[in-house]
């Protein structure tokens, strides 16, 4: 019997707000000193009042609009009864029947599996519904020391707003899941909402996992996985609780409804608790907040100001860069280093507009006229730059692009300099370490270490012809046709230039000389 996958995920986004989300505490739980981030409302003391936090709801409704929700401007927020020693009240004020939004969509691109084992590109799209969104608190943090009988609470994280997006069950496979995922943190953070870091918690992922025979529409018994704190985690656990189901019920056995928990070391789900049902948890509507009434003027404005998404920007770039799908991607991804480059750009037109104003004819390679197409191809130079060497430094070092010491306005000296041809690619990236690790601007690392390229035709001529009488077999079979031989003779000049002669001139003056 053959069965397929069906998956939906429950995904908690932390928002970024100033305070929490029913009372004015600091929403910055993470540097605070353990159980100082509280007051009575969010430690749940007798007689207090909770306040919604307007921002959080503006927040919510951002994402609700980006995502092609429905906004439901009359909703309420419930009481959800159960007990944990890091929920200090009891309960979680969260939303049951009313959401504030329901419905919407988040569209990812997929590599089909066998074309991705067999190193190919092919790709499908698939449409993720979201069945609901809704606002709630988040509870404590228990902290579990090693080795020790006991457990510690920590409070600072209780009430901090939570994003709660549920998707319909229509994920078939794990890497659906975890691209999904990852479409969803650049959502949030292009719309500015939440940093959506995994590992730190900001966005946590539940999963609902069940079988069903292939062509049937009849659901099978669904377990509950909880614990995965990486789209990696999200991926592995997916694939062996699937695994682990099927084999199950080759075997004749029944699927148990229960919580089970991600287990990094041993790489397996692990049975927590039978799953509670929506009566276990038995909702009331909140009795301390009355129902909350969103204004459409107030949903018109959200909307008119609401940023780019990595969707519009994709496009954008396709469009006004012409970069490839890759080059895409890479940028696409991270907001703040599509940002970067967008400075880098911007610096660029600057060095443009700044040749145009001083001279109008031909300088250092560079013929008036011809601009948009100096441009668009220092343009390409940069993002090929920044993804193939930039990203590679960032991820070795550990920091995103918000901390490197490379300024956009030395990155794009670099690319100029790259562009008019007085450094060498490998040069280039020597440049370009040395920047990331002290900020320096390139042009002094250039002069410090003599990387400036040759590119005098005269004095190239010289080591061209040392070259030639220096290796008469490479010479004659390059002259009775064996083209390959051209290319050890350029080798040959580099390695007697230091690597500083540039090969476009090598080529040209070694078919000259040899012609």
């Amino acid at each position: 019997m053959n069965f397929e996958p069906v998956i939906g995920l429950e995904i908690h986004v932390q928002l970024k707000t100033k305070s929490k989300m029913f009372c004015g505490c600091n929403n910055n739980s993470e540097e605070a000193e353990p159980n100082t981030n509280v007051c009575p409302v969010c430690l749940g003391m007798p007689g207090v009042l909770p306040m919604i936090n307007k921002e959080a709801v503006r927040f919510s409704l951002m994402v609700g609009i980006a995502l092609g929700g429905k906004i439901n401007c009359n909703s309420h927020f419930d009481r959800k009864n159960y007990f944990y020693p890091d929920l200090p009240k009891g309960y979680q004020i969260s939303q049951y029947k009313c959401p504030l939004i329901s419905g919407g969509v988040v569209e990812i691109t997929c590599p089909l599996e066998k074309e991705k084992q067999l190193g190919k590109t092919t790709t499908y799209q698939k449409q993720i519904k979201i069945k609901r969104i809704h606002l709630e608190e988040d509870a404590g943090k228990l902290i579990h020391p090693e080795g020790a009988d006991y457990s510690l609470v920590d409070l600072n994280r209780a009430g901090t707003p939570l994003l709660e997006i549920v998707t319909e069950p229509v994920i078939r496979s794990p890497q659906e899941a975890s691209i999904f995922l990852k479409e969803l943190r650049s959502i949030m953070r292009y719309l500015n909402v939440s940093n959506a870091d995994m590992e730190k918690g900001h966005l946590r992922c539940d999963a609902n996992v069940s079988l069903r025979e292939e062509g049937t529409e009849i659901l099978g018994t669904k377990t509950e996985v909880k614990n995965m704190n990486s789209f990696r985690a999200v991926e592995k656990a997916l694939a062996y609780e699937i695994k682990r189901q099927e084999e199950l019920l080759e075997k004749g056995k029944k699927i148990v409804q229960e919580t089970r928990g991600w287990d990094e070391t041993s790489e397996k789900t692990i049975s927590q608790r039978s799953k509670e049902e929506e009566n276990d948890y038995r909702y009331f509507p909140e009795p301390d907040l009355p129902p909350l009434e969103i204004d459409q003027r107030w949903i018109k404005e959200i909307k008119a100001k609401l940023p780019e998404t990595s969707l519009q920007r994709r496009e954008r770039f396709e469009t006004e860069y012409k970069l490839n799908q890759e080059l895409l991607k890479a940028l696409i991804a991270d907001k703040a280093l599509g940002d970067y480059f967008e400075e880098v750009i911007s610096e660029l037109k600057e060095w443009i507009k700044d040749i145009e104003i001083k001279e109008d004819s031909a300088r250092d390679g560079f013929v008036s006229g011809e601009k948009s197409k100096a441009l668009a191809k220092m343009i390409s130079q940069a993002a090929s730059l920044i993804v193939s060497e930039l990203i590679r430094l960032l991820n070795e070092a550990k920091v995103n692009i918000a901390n490197c010491k490379i300024s956009p306005e030395n990155f794009a000296e670099l690319i100029t300099i790259i562009y008019q041809g007085e450094i060498s690619q490998g040069a280039a990236k020597e440049v370009l370490g040395e920047m990331f690790k002290h900020g320096s601007d390139p042009s002094h690392i250039i002069d410090e270490r003599g990387l400036a390229q040759i590119n005098d035709p005269r004095s190239l001529r010289k080591i061209v012809n040392e070259v030639i009488e220096e290796n008469t077999g490479p010479v004659s079979d390059y002259k009775s046709g064996k083209m390959q031989a051209l290319g050890f003779l350029v080798g040959k000049v580099m390695q007697k230039s230091k690597g500083k002669a540039n090969p476009e001139i090598v080529n040209e003056l070694l078919r000259e000389l040899l012609s």
